[in-house]
């Protein structure tokens, strides 16, 4: 009989120790899956864009535009690449608004000197800083991909000089519809050109011959033949 209460005792504390084991492995998953430890916010919309943009220039500034893989941001801002390609469909799309996400846009705040001179000087000046601040390799990888980017994307510049044209207009410097859209662009077009033959910032005398020297001319002429 005794041996018999002995051996009931024994069985339950085997079968109360195997039930904390039990209990404590699976408290122990749980805390692994995050309920009973630290829960992981899952981040989204515009902290998730930042983390990703963030990413990028960081990913730039270590690899440069040639070395930059959509692969190598998603592990640097830990998300999933098809994250990244729901949100921009190729590599110079992420890098473009990663430079919109970091630099202001001469859209925002278009020159206004009081003068056409001055105003179309202020855009050029703006180009040859951000050519800086870019670096050659930067802005020759997004020239040789520019196909794979949406086309307005080049209109910034000319929607500027619009705006300053037609300001120029309302002050009685030039006449009405004078500059046509290609004599509009030819500013900015020449300093491109200079900017990637060269791999440098134009220089300050340069853009003012170009402004001085070949586009006030022109315009002038055209608006004395159109007034």
């Amino acid at each position: 009989m005794r041996s018999s209460i002995k051996r009931r005792h024994v069985s339950k504390g085997l079968e109360c120790r195997l039930r904390t084991t039990r209990d404590a492995r699976s408290l122990k998953g749980l805390g692994r899956s995050g309920v009973t430890g630290e829960v992981k916010a899952r981040r989204r919309g515009e902290a998730l864009e930042t983390a990703i943009l963030d990413a990028t220039w960081e990913e730039l500034d270590a690899s440069g535009y040639a070395g930059l893989t959509i692969e190598n941001v998603a592990a640097r801002a830990r998300t999933g690449k098809q994250v990244i390609y729901r949100r921009w469909a190729s590599r110079p799309d992420l890098v473009l608004a990663a430079l919109r996400y970091r630099y202001s846009s001469i859209a925002d705040d278009v020159p206004d000197t009081g003068s056409l001179r001055g105003d179309v000087l202020a855009v050029l000046r703006y180009m040859a800083r951000r050519f800086g601040e870019f670096g050659p390799d930067l802005v020759h990888g997004l020239m040789a991909e520019a196909h794979a980017l949406d086309p307005d994307t080049f209109e910034v510049i000319p929607d500027a000089m619009s705006v300053i044209l037609r300001r120029a207009a309302d002050r009685g410097e030039v006449a009405p519809g004078a500059v046509t859209p290609r004599l509009a662009k030819m500013p900015a077009d020449l300093v491109r050109h200079e900017m990637l033959l060269t791999d440098r910032p134009v220089p300050d005398e340069v853009l003012a011959e170009i402004v001085d020297e070949l586009f006030l001319p022109l315009v002038r002429a055209r608006s004395h033949r159109t007034s």
